[in-house]
């Protein structure tokens, strides 16, 4: 094959680009500043490692929110950059294969073909792959059977509830609770019990050490400032405090798997209680939240390995296997 072929999974937080020439997969945070409003500044995970740091003439941002591209701009702008990047400056006509969110209006979705198109990318096709099928391909399911599956994606701003059968979707949920949801609750408990002011990225490093902390029966070293004084201060966080602060979020998201469960007809649901859920997504993996799953449904759940290029491995097995070809479609004849 003469021609290249990229797999795009627009995360909100991550960006993930598989490229076939390579056979790799980029992770990079989707994440650009703004210079003095028209300026590119740093992009990607430079721009994060500037958040929550940056003068007041650096605007740092992620162009998707909950989901779906809020500032096409700048989303444009980071595509074309990474994929330059991956292919050293040298943008050859390819094929690029992008994952669709499947409850978005189909605006939104029109948005995903817009992008690619107007990047300057060269491309010969723009096809898109429902980004629940996707993942499901990621985590080896054969998801053209007519097996029922149910895949639950904890993303950054939303959670993606999908019930999978003969390479479609049966059943679709989407619900603005993510990490960063699971971030904000952790500043807020911290807030009221410390009176300590702490930043995202402290809460999220919180977030994903609390594992290890429970396991070495540690607290959560942080930095913050003291709402009293306006001075900086150390603080340990007990583990529990921060357990509790989550909880409501995960129950909010085991709410909405028993919704989606009880709206499953009777064949696949058996299906379901055979193979139980597939959880997967950069927020999945906190502690306590795939075995209150499990509690709160009464259903196995299978953890991810690669629970953040879930999307990215799928949309490779697409690009290389003919088999799966059939799951892509072309957008652009899409209605508006």
């Amino acid at each position: 094959m003469s021609y290249n072929a990229f797999g795009i999974d627009l995360g909100t937080s991550n960006i993930k680009i598989y490229t076939r020439a390579e056979d790799t997969i980029l992770v990079e945070k989707n994440m650009i500043a703004i210079e003095k409003k028209n300026t590119l500044f740093a992009y990607g995970d430079s721009a994060f490692e500037m958040y929550e740091k940056a003068p007041g003439n650096i605007h740092i941002s992620y162009p998707l929110s909950n989901g779906v591209i809020a500032d096409i701009n700048n989303m444009e702008l980071l595509v074309k950059y990474f994929i330059n990047d991956l292919t050293r400056s040298n943008i050859k006509p390819g094929d690029y294969y992008i994952a669709i969110p499947t409850d978005i209006t189909g605006v939104e979705k029109r948005a995903f073909y817009e992008l690619i198109q107007d990047a300057g990318l060269k491309a010969r096709r723009i096809l898109g792959v429902e980004k629940a099928v996707a993942d499901g391909l990621g985590l080896d399911i054969d998801v053209k059977n007519s097996q029922g599956v149910l895949i639950v994606n904890v993303g950054f701003d939303t959670t993606e509830i999908s019930i999978l059968s003969l390479g479609g979707i049966v059943l679709s949920r989407l619900i603005k609770v993510g990490g960063q949801k699971f971030d904000d609750a952790i500043r807020s408990a911290v807030r009221r019990e410390f009176s300590l002011i702490i930043g995202g990225k402290t809460a999220e490093n919180v977030k994903m050490s609390l594992r290890d902390l429970e396991k070495a029966g540690r607290g959560a070293v942080v930095y913050g400032r003291d709402i009293v004084t306006g001075l900086p201060v150390e603080r340990e966080l007990p583990t529990k405090l921060i357990d509790e602060s989550l909880t409501e979020h995960f129950y909010t998201i085991i709410d909405n798997i028993k919704v989606i469960l009880e709206r499953t007809p009777p064949e696949l649901a058996a299906d379901i209680y055979r193979h139980g859920i597939y959880l997967t997504g950069g927020a999945s993996q906190v502690n306590h939240f795939a075995e209150l799953i499990q509690k709160g449904t009464g259903l196995k759940v299978n953890v991810a390995e690669n629970p953040t290029t879930s999307v990215a491995l799928g949309l490779a097995k697409i690009i290389k296997d003919d088999n799966y070809k059939s799951v892509a479609y072309a957008i652009e004849g899409m209605s508006k």
